[in-house]
């Protein structure tokens, strides 16, 4: 073994111009640990079952147009005109033209989610985003 003990220059170290990524490398695994250990716990998996509201009625509008899905699935515009799903916008579109009409959507209570969902997606679809819910007042 030999050591260099004189002060020429050619045993001095330059200075080094890279950055040293090595704990910028150990901070991101660090965060991807708590990520991938903390993404399973922000997922809401808890069956809900929904009361039903007590809040007060609102007044109703002046000429309010229904759309009223049926245990059959068939729909309803107003109070007599039967259509079906592919037909609703061009029905709306006569009954209803104004886009930023208020539609209020009555369901019968054996209606499954999703094909509620799709009515609501028809509605959407056909400009008319302003969707009202209707149920029953339960009383206090």
């Amino acid at each position: 073994m030999s050591f260099k003990l004189s002060g020429g220059d050619d045993g001095q170290l330059g200075e080094n111009h890279e950055i040293n990524v090595t704990p910028f490398i150990d901070v991101m695994l660090v965060l991807l640990i708590i990520f991938m250990v903390a993404a399973p716990l922000a997922t809401v998996s808890v069956p809900v079952d929904l009361p039903a509201s007590t809040a007060k009625p609102q007044p109703p509008a002046e000429d309010p147009l229904y759309l009223s899905v049926q245990a059959d699935l068939s729909l309803t515009l107003g109070e007599e005109q039967q259509v079906n799903l592919a037909d609703l916008p061009a029905a709306l579109a006569r009954t209803a033209p104004d886009i930023e009409q208020r539609i209020f959507l009555r369901a019968d209570k054996g209606i499954s989610y999703g094909d509620l969902t799709e009515v609501i997606n028809a509605l959407g679809d056909a400009g008319y985003l302003k969707v009202a819910l209707v149920g029953l007042e339960r009383a206090q």
